[in-house]
């Protein structure tokens, strides 16, 4: 039977999901039939001439809030000049969301709007162009302006799709005042039971100064624990204004609120630049980009992620509990009244200890209960063949070519069963593959070829006894072949795809970036590898996005076993950390050791198919000799030129491979000889040696 959560969550869909628009060429004869040039449609709708043509030709679908507006003239012209041989097609005019009463003036609408909750809804077909993946709401009336501004030295507050509003603010608590009653700024919930996006307002390093704070942040600790200190004027302005920060203080990304009242919550982020909140690891040159860049940058980011609330990993993190929040209103059986209980499928709202194994080994657990009995070790790939294994006939050949898996941590998050309840302890059990957890079972009698890494350890060695593993792990052996026989095991008896929601939103994110930048799914292979070489060009902004993108699926990941920070931690302490539901080394561990399996089956399959294995692996990247300087000359095909299955393929969805990096074989051979890993170095050519020497 299906839970009230997932019924709920497909009605909404239905009510959420749009009317078709009428095909291309009906588009194009409506607007001439009317005496509508495309330049003056595209002026109408605050965009350019170009995307009207693309509307018109079936390339590309406009997007909320524009749709909405666009949908309801084609309505209109509908209405008035039907088809002339047939009658006016069924556009749902009844039933279509009406435009927003907003000025088009202060629309947003140049990317997606937030989708809708929990399982995305198929769009109806449209003859001649790309279906949708998933229905979109309309723009919400509450949020005019979008979900972000970044704030300039005088006074202009830069919003997406180039909107500029005037911000008359002054001081900090101005600011906040003004964010929250006239800039129209915020994003509506990502789920029915959730909340919210609060607004956020992107400081530049004048507009810091303009509101008393230092243009730098200085300090001798991590960047991440810089703040302002308790006695600095603008932290005693907000408090006297009865405004509060949050534990982490004022820092690069302060969050400035008061108790909400009723459902209105009074909440506004705030990121400082100059402080270093977009960090350029995950944010490429977006720091440095002008006001209008920045914001279209994170605009487009919030829009297809959510808006940002601290660093990638942050937001990879809120994105989970924004998506599957913990609670949702029942009904108090005793007085009738609405309360909040606990959502189905969520991970509630208090922390859950980890089982022993499962823990680090400064964590509490661990050390109050003097745990000595090993820990899961389910890490990422970090392996080299030994070079002794080097056959002739690979060292002759004249190039390595490495591939890199697309976010390979979140195709192993697609359908993965995890434990939602608190674990459970016993003995002797009989292995499960569908029940998630960590199981003591000695696998050093499976045999694998050496010339690839064992799958059961991150260095490739193989077990010498008994260890913990995830569930993943110990079913893959079972799949190789073997029996295995647990020794113990935590098991947790209430499961559920927690993370299905997130994988959905962050791969439709994905994929819909990478097809902004010119590789589309359609592509054949000798044409993605091209759109790959260029893609970084087409659209600096673009590219930003999608590298913030991969950012937050890593950062997500590892914030779900966070370690303490600080040189002032003792081994045994509680950490911050440790107070979030989603603190969750167990659901870590599930992913990486789904994503480490995906990767061995995968170089297994390859050894089958072609008889070729892998020099080096790490992580996501594997390193292959070929007898050419791509892709296309070692992987399989069948001889209708399609890529086999099983193996590495080529192509932009998340699991599927891309190229990494190119190098002589010779240069992989005298890493190897070094101890060094040809995955990590593919891409940086001789520069690389010099570090080796």
């Amino acid at each position: 039977m299906p839970s009230e959560e997932e019924l709920f969550a497909s009605v909404d869909a239905l009510l959420n999901e749009e009317p078709p628009l009428p095909p291309p060429a009906e588009r194009a004869r409506l607007r001439e039939a009317a005496g509508i040039t495309q330049a003056r449609l595209a002026t109408a709708l605050k965009t350019t001439t170009q995307s009207v043509k693309n509307w018109e030709n079936g390339r590309s679908e406009p997007k909320s809030p524009r749709l909405d507006a666009y949908q309801r003239l084609l309505n209109g012209w509908a209405a008035k000049y039907p088809a002339p041989d047939a009658a006016p097609a069924a556009s749902a005019a009844s039933t279509a969301p009406a435009a927003s009463t907003e000025p088009a003036a202060s629309r947003v609408g140049t990317t997606d709007a937030p989708q809708a909750p929990s399982v995305p809804a198929a769009a109806p077909a449209r003859p001649a162009s790309p279906p949708k993946k998933a229905a979109q709401p309309a723009a919400d009336p509450r949020f005019p302006h979008g979900p972000l501004a970044v704030l300039d030295g005088d006074g202009r507050a830069y919003g997406v799709d180039g909107i500029m509003l005037g911000c008359p603010a002054t001081t900090v608590v101005e600011l906040v005042e003004w964010t929250l009653r006239e800039s129209g700024l915020g994003a509506p919930k990502l789920n029915r039971y959730g909340k919210d996006s609060d607004p956020l307002i992107v400081l530049t390093a004048a507009a810091a100064v303009k509101l008393g704070l230092p243009e730098r942040l200085e300090g001798h600790e991590q960047r991440r624990s810089l703040r302002l200190p308790e006695d600095h004027p603008v932290v005693k302005q907000v408090v006297k204004a009865k405004w509060r920060l949050t534990q982490r203080g004022f820092g690069p990304w302060a969050r400035i609120y008061r108790k909400a009242q009723g459902r209105d919550r009074q909440c506004v982020q705030l990121a400082i630049l100059s402080w270093d909140a977009l960090d350029e690891r995950s944010w490429p040159g977006v720091a440095e980009m002008e006001p209008a860049d920045i914001a279209r940058v994170l605009g487009v980011y919030a829009q297809r992620v959510i808006t940002p609330r601290g660093s990638t990993a942050v937001s990879g993190l809120e994105l989970m509990t924004a998506l599957r929040p913990p609670t949702r209103a029942v009904r108090d059986e005793t007085t009738g009244n609405w309360v909040p209980g606990h959502n189905p499928g969520s991970l509630g709202t208090e922390p859950m200890d980890p089982a022993p194994p499962e823990a680090t080994p400064e964590h509490p657990v661990v050390v109050s209960s003097g745990w000595q009995s090993g820990f899961l070790n389910e890490e990422a790939y970090q392996w080299v063949r030994p070079v002794d294994l080097l056959t002739d006939e690979e060292c002759t050949l004249p190039f390595a070519v490495g591939l890199d898996l697309n976010t390979a941590f979140l195709a192993a998050a697609a359908r993965l069963v995890v434990g939602l309840s608190a674990p459970d302890h016993f003995h002797a059990p009989k292995f499960n593959p569908k029940i998630p957890g960590s199981w003591l079972v000695d696998l050093s009698h499976v045999e694998v070829d050496p010339r690839l890494p064992s799958p059961f350890t991150p260095d490739g060695t193989r077990p010498t006894g008994p260890a913990w593993y995830q569930t993943h792990t110990v079913a893959y052996a079972q799949e190789l072949g073997y029996n295995v026989t647990p020794i113990e095991a935590y098991l947790r008896r209430e499961t559920g795809a927690y993370l299905d929601p997130w994988h959905d939103r962050l791969k439709n994110a994905y994929l819909d970036t990478l097809a902004d930048l010119g590789v589309a799914k359609e592509l054949t292979d000798a044409e993605f590898l091209a759109a790959m070489e260029r893609h970084k060009d087409v659209d600096p902004a673009l590219a930003a996005v999608l590298a913030a993108i991969k950012a937050t699926v890593k950062g997500g990941i590892g914030k779900l076993r966070e370690r303490p920070q600080g040189r002032k931690y003792k081994e045994g302490e509680r950490w911050p950390a440790l107070q979030r539901p989603t603190w969750r080394p167990d659901i870590r561990a599930a992913v990486i050791s789904k994503a480490r399996v995906n990767m061995h089956r995968k170089m297994r399959n390859m050894a089958t198919m072609t008889g070729l294995y892998p020099l080096a692996v790490l992580s996501d990247c594997v390193v292959y000799p070929s007898p050419g300087d791509s892709p296309l000359d070692f992987l399989p095909y069948a001889a209708s030129g399609k890529p086999q299955p099983g193996g590495f393929r080529l192509g932009p969805t998340p699991g599927l491979a891309k190229l990494e990096g190119v190098q002589s074989m010779l240069w992989a051979v005298d890493l190897m000889e070094q101890g060094l890993n040809p995955a990590r170095h593919i891409k940086g050519g001789d520069a690389v040696l010099d570090e080796g020497e």
